[in-house]
Order: C-alpha cells, then sequence, then structure tokens
C-alpha cells in the first residue's frame, strides 16, 4: 500500500499504464488519415459539382471542417499523449468543443455588440468557455495534472472547438439567397484548415497547458497569476487575429493618407480602394495573422522547453 504524500514532498507522477492491445494506435495514423481523408474531401468535391446533389453537403462540409483539427489531435496523442487515453482525448475534442460552440454562442449574442473593441470581447468569452469546458470533461479525473497534459488536452479542446466552428462558417458560406454556393463552401473550408493549426487549438494549448500546471493533487484549479496572465495573453493574440481585418485596413488609411471613419474601420471596409491600396491591405492582414502565429508557436514552444516530459513521452 503506498504511503500518504506528505507535505512539501514533489508530487508523484502518475504512472503510465501500457493500454490493451486493441486500444493501441499505431504510430504514423495522422499521415494515413490526413491524406486518405483529403482525398475522400477532395472526392467528394468533385462528385458534388458535377451532380449537383446537395444531399451531399453534410458529407463535404464534415470532412472539410473536422479533417485538419482531427489530424493533428491525432498527430498529439501519438506524440505526447498515449498515457492519457482514447476516451479522455475523444471526450475533450467532441464535448469540450460542443460545449465550447455553445457557451460562445450564448454569451456572444446576449454581451457584445458591434464596436472597435468587439473582438476583444470575443477573444476574452471564447478562451475562457474553452478552459471551461476543458475543466468540466476533467472533473472526474482529478490525477490528469501537468503542463504536457495540459497541453495535449487543451489543443484537443481547441481544436474540437475549431472543427465544430469550421462547420458552421462552411454552411453560411454554403447557403445564400441565390441557392447553393458550392465554390464559396470550397474556398471557406481550405482557408479554415490552412489556418486551424495556427488558431483555436493553438491558443488553448498555451492556457490549457498552464492552468493544469497548477493543478492541485486533489483536481482542484489554484487560479494563479501565471494562469491569469495565460488566459489574458491567448485572449489578446484571439482579438489581434480576428481584428486583423480592420487593422490592415486602418494601417492602409494612415499609410495612404485616406481619412477613415471609425465605423469603417470596425466593418474592414474601405470605400473604392486603389490597386496600391489593394496591395497593402493584403500585405497587412497576412503578416499580421503571420505574425500573430509566430507570436503563439514561440510562446508554446517556450513552454514545452520548461517540462522535461515534453520531450520523454511514451
Amino acid at each position: 500500500m503506498p504511503h500518504p504524500q506528505r507535505p512539501g514532498e514533489p508530487r508523484a507522477r502518475i504512472p503510465r499504464q501500457p493500454l490493451p492491445p486493441g486500444a493501441r494506435i499505431r504510430a504514423g495514423l495522422w499521415r494515413r488519415c490526413l491524406w486518405g481523408g483529403l482525398g475522400l474531401w477532395v472526392l467528394t468535391a468533385l462528385v458534388t459539382y458535377a451532380t449537383k446533389n446537395t444531399t451531399l453537403l453534410p458529407t463535404l462540409i464534415l470532412l472539410g471542417s473536422f479533417l485538419v483539427p482531427a489530424v493533428f489531435v491525432l498527430w498529439a496523442y501519438e506524440r505526447h499523449g498515449r498515457d492519457l487515453g482514447v476516451h479522455l482525448i475523444l471526450g475533450c475534442f467532441l464535448v469540450g468543443g460542443v460545449l465550447g460552440v455553445l457557451g460562445a454562442s450564448v454569451m456572444e449574442y446576449y454581451l457584445l455588440h458591434p464596436s472597435v473593441w468587439m473582438f476583444v470581447g470575443v477573444g476574452l468569452i471564447e478562451e475562457a468557455v474553452k478552459l471551461l469546458a476543458l475543466m468540466y470533461v476533467l472533473h472526474r479525473h482529478p490525477r490528469v495534472h501537468g503542463l504536457r497534459a495540459g497541453l495535449v488536452l487543451g489543443a484537443t479542446v481547441g481544436f474540437g472547438f475549431a472543427a465544430f466552428e469550421s462547420a458552421g462558417y462552411a454552411f453560411n458560406a454554403a447557403v445564400t439567397m441565390k441557392g447553393i454556393d458550392l465554390r464559396s463552401l470550397l474556398e471557406t473550408e481550405v482557408l479554415r484548415g490552412l489556418l486551424a493549426p495556427f488558431g483555436h487549438g493553438l491558443w488553448t494549448a498555451i492556457s490549457g497547458g498552464v492552468l493544469l500546471s497548477f493543478r492541485r493533487p486533489d483536481g482542484s484549479y489554484r487560479f494563479a497569476a501565471p494562469v491569469l496572465l495565460a488566459y489574458a495573453g491567448v485572449a489578446l493574440l484571439h482579438a489581434l487575429w480576428d481584428s486583423m481585418h480592420g487593422i490592415a485596413v486602418w494601417l492602409v488609411a494612415r499609410v495612404t493618407g485616406t481619412g477613415l471613419d471609425p465605423a469603417l474601420f470596425a466593418q474592414g471596409y474601405i470605400p473604392e480602394p486603389t490597386s496600391a491600396q489593394k496591395h497593402l491591405f493584403t500585405l497587412f492582414s497576412v503578416g499580421g495573422l503571420v505574425l500573430v502565429s509566430l507570436l503563439g508557436l514561440a510562446w508554446a514552444r517556450s513552454l514545452t522547453r520548461r517540462d522535461p516530459s515534453w520531450t520523454n513521452t511514451p
């Protein structure tokens, strides 16, 4: 029988239990899922375009929205989270993702109104509900703690959120007053798929990692200053990401000496832009997204370097 932990004694690490043969996932499965899923998505798009069969739209939307998030979660599980278990990963992705989008939808509907600061509110709300969803999924797993577990499970909740959110955006892009716009649907899915690794999954990995690194042995959470600062930091990255369109418009107006009404800034709109303004807008908007992504990646990388278990995962 193990002796009780004495005050001041270092917290014991959770022993990694070997998975039964039926629960093992072969290494490299994420690559096969990526290429296989991409092939199925392309095939579905071609058949939908050729036959005009609208009953294929849910298949197209789900494949395109879930492919990249699910592949990244599978990669994280293979590389760094095998000891966490498949059931916990699935719970964070599905339950955490659904609760996140539902909570964000309700809070944004009642609390936010169009303004210059709206995206700050979006960042604060969405990053908060994702952390709350993670805490809910983990309430029956008090022994799950540590930076590595937080990074993996936080990313899983974030990618689940991104998958369900992307499905909604794809549906909105497809349904127009003139009927089904397949081209808009495909463009939306390609764009959000390419950007998915640098958004919700990355931000919640950071905040989740810091949150679980301060989790107590009894499963309760300690909201120390680093936890609150991590939440505020990822919310700021989120706000910058969402508002980059408007920021690019403001920068273009400043560089070209064009007067800009604050309402136009909030809408991300320049009336009758010149060719030079269009090129500057593309440069500032894409460059801004790259900068925000690099900041998030550097932050996550700095966290992994502090945790020796990150390089010694099963």
